[in-house]
């Protein structure tokens, strides 16, 4: 996919330039970062053509000059004798060299240095880098995987093989050490070290990697592991700034902590009790954390065969929609209570492609509403990108929306826009509840509240990627063309609090969804509401 620089600069006039980090939040963006890094390929190439050519060149004059030198330099008053001789040194000297500095200086990279500038507008940021880097230390606390795991690529489902040098490992390491996560810290250290001390060729060095490592072990409270650390570093590098003042410094808050051991008479197990979580992931705040990241993993459900046998599979007809009586839709229970149900093949290929489509020059980065200011911004538990599409951005959209109506029998008069959203690398949305408990916002003064969530999952997903319920432990996975429906209030209009879901990482493929939120107002023949929950 070769594109001139004119057409580059087309591309930017048309999209306005759209710098915006967070590239790694969508995969579907991402996929043009790989045409321009092929486009920067071809120019590259050309470039090292015409550089090959004028080194040729100017190695080819090298030679002749060298060999006049050697010459001339036997006999200089001889040499210089003849008039000829004579009248070409000076030239060489006026005009051959000063063309040659210009064939030296020439910029015949010109089309690629101009290619890479208008390029370089649409490259991903050092923000970028360290979101990358941040969603690879996601996938590796929520899936429990080894950086070594990470770093040698033998992910689940990954259709190719890509691993991380130590140098990269390094470089993740930093990425934590810069924010304050020495928990990451150390793992992403201890791997550089490992794949340095199995001889790996690398640009860091064992010292810089000391260095930090023993800081962040320091800092997790295991004064006698960094003292360790620093050792070995100054054995390397006896003349390392930091290494020996902070080497006295460990030794005497040992001499501190064995004093006060002493005084204090503390168990033994005690110690060990306080040792051992020095290294564990600290504590965040999602209360639901561990049942949450369990489920993520296929561990946990709670459905018991008991209940199991409560769910069935059956044809579904929107109660006799006219457009459902000669072509129901499949139906699949996933949950009984909250009633979680599935459909199967409600979207064609060619409707997932045209939305995808439609949804690609809009994606922009997803935001949440701000619980203290009601302001929407992005967070760090939202990792994803989404667009909305109106009913008039295609005929495919007003039948899709006409066939959510159908299938839910709730009208979507006063439902939101089709959200379509994409999941990138380690792409997430943590705990949350769709319906709102802010009864100041505007929605709920005109259209109610979030009634029902209807969700098409438009993709496959090689690993991770799920929608759980950490209330009660379902888990449902994402399978392409079918799309599944709960109701996120109950009977009375009272918001169902065991609705709180999530989107698990996705921790390979990409993950394409798109949403419908269905509103109360209109419904109240639809769904009739009761004075109890269950009414």
């Amino acid at each position: 996919m070769k594109r001139s620089v004119a057409s580059v600069l087309f591309i930017c006039i048309n999209y306005v330039c759209q710098t915006q980090a967070e590239f790694f939040t969508s995969i579907g963006q991402m996929t043009d970062l790989i045409y321009r890094e092929k486009d920067l390929v071809h120019s590259l190439k050309e470039y090292i053509k015409a550089e090959e050519s004028r080194i040729s060149k100017i190695k080819s004059w090298a030679a002749q000059v060298e060999e006049l030198t050697t010459k001339s330099t036997l006999d200089p008053e001889g040499y210089l004798a003849h008039p000829v001789n004579a009248y070409k040194l000076v030239k060489r000297l006026n005009t051959d060299w000063v063309n040659l500095e210009t064939l030296v200086l020439q910029d015949s990279s010109k089309g690629f240095i101009a290619n890479l500038t208008v390029q370089r507008q649409f490259f991903p940021s050092e923000e970028d880098e360290m979101g990358a880097a941040k969603a690879l230390m996601r996938l590796q606390d929520t899936y429990k995987l080894d950086p070594d795991i990470i770093a040698s690529g033998r992910l689940p489902g990954t259709q190719y093989i890509s691993s991380l040098s130590a140098d990269d490992c390094f470089g993740m390491g930093k990425t934590a050490y810069k924010d304050g996560d020495y928990y990451h810290t150390v793992l992403w250290m201890q791997q550089t070290l490992k794949q340095l001390d199995e001889g790996e060729d690398a640009a860091v060095s064992k010292v810089d990697v000391l260095d930090h490592l023993s800081y962040a072990v320091f800092k997790l409270g295991d004064v006698q592991r960094a003292m360790e650390l620093t050792r070995r570093l100054i054995i390397l590098d006896s003349s390392h700034e930091r290494a020996g003042s902070n080497l006295r410094y460990f030794e005497k808050m040992l001499e501190k902590e064995e004093a006060e051991k002493n005084q204090n008479e503390t168990s033994t197990a005690e110690q060990a009790a306080t040792h051992a979580g020095i290294y564990a992931r600290p504590l965040d705040y999602l209360p639901e954390r561990e049942t949450y990241e369990a489920l993520c993993r296929g561990e946990g459900v709670k459905m018991t065969p008991r209940r199991q046998k409560k769910l069935f599979c059956r044809y579904h007809n929107g109660n006799r929609n006219p457009e459902l009586l000669i072509a129901p839709v499949k139906e699949e229970d996933e949950w009984d209570s909250p009633r979680i149900v599935r459909y199967i093949d409600v979207l064609s290929d060619e409707e997932i492609e045209m939305i995808k489509e439609l949804a690609l020059p809009k994606l922009a980065r997803a935001t949440v509403r701000d619980p203290k200011t009601g302001v929407l911004t992005v967070a760090n538990y939202r990792v994803s990108k989404s667009a909305w599409l109106e009913e008039y951005d295609d005929p495919v959209i007003s039948r899709v929306n006409r066939r959510m109506q159908a299938i839910t029998g709730l009208t979507a008069k006063t439902a939101e826009l089709l959200q379509v959203a994409n999941y990138g690398m380690g792409g997430q949305y943590e705990p949350h509840f769709d319906f709102s408990r802010r009864p100041s916002d505007q929605n709920l003064k005109t259209d109610g509240n979030r009634l029902a969530t209807y969700l098409n999952y438009m993709s496959d997903v090689q690993a991770g990627g799920a929608t759980v319920f950490p209330d009660f432990g379902a888990a449902i996975w994402p399978k392409k063309g079918t799309a599944v429906f709960w109701y996120n209030l109950l009977r009375n209009g009272e918001g169902d609090y065991r609705t709180r879901h999530a989107a698990c990482p996705v921790l390979v493929g990409s993950k394409w969804v798109s949403n419908k939120w269905f509103h109360e107002r209109g419904q109240e023949f639809l769904r009739p509401c009761g004075l109890t929950e269950v009414d």
